[in-house]
């Protein structure tokens, strides 16, 4: 291997929001439109357990850099209740605004 080389250790599973047994293969389709607080917080498990990079689920699930960490806030300061009043729909349309005016 090359010095310039890194390798990154991907978990195959972590310990989800509930504490199950979390893979990408249980993690919300890429296609989800309705987040409930379950999915949010698998999203926020999976980034801080290393299953997904924070560029990986914001390419994956089509979230602002702003809206994940809306999330990680929310569950850093109040746990999964935090996540049911997150501003997604606030994010969205800012993000849409913002590409408009590009």
């Amino acid at each position: 291997m090359l010095e310039s080389e890194t390798v990154t250790f991907r978990p195959e599973t972590i310990l989800g929001p509930l504490g199950e047994e979390l893979s990408k293969a249980d993690l919300p389709p890429p296609d989800t439109s309705r987040w409930v607080v379950r999915r949010k917080a698998q999203v926020v498990a999976a980034v801080n357990g290393g299953l997904l990079s924070v560029r990986e689920a914001c390419e994956r699930y089509d979230l602002t850099l702003e809206e994940l960490a809306s999330w990680q806030r929310a569950i850093d300061r109040e746990g999964m209740p935090g996540l049911r009043a997150t501003r997604v729909q606030h994010y969205r349309q800012q993000h849409e605004r913002e590409l408009r005016g590009r």
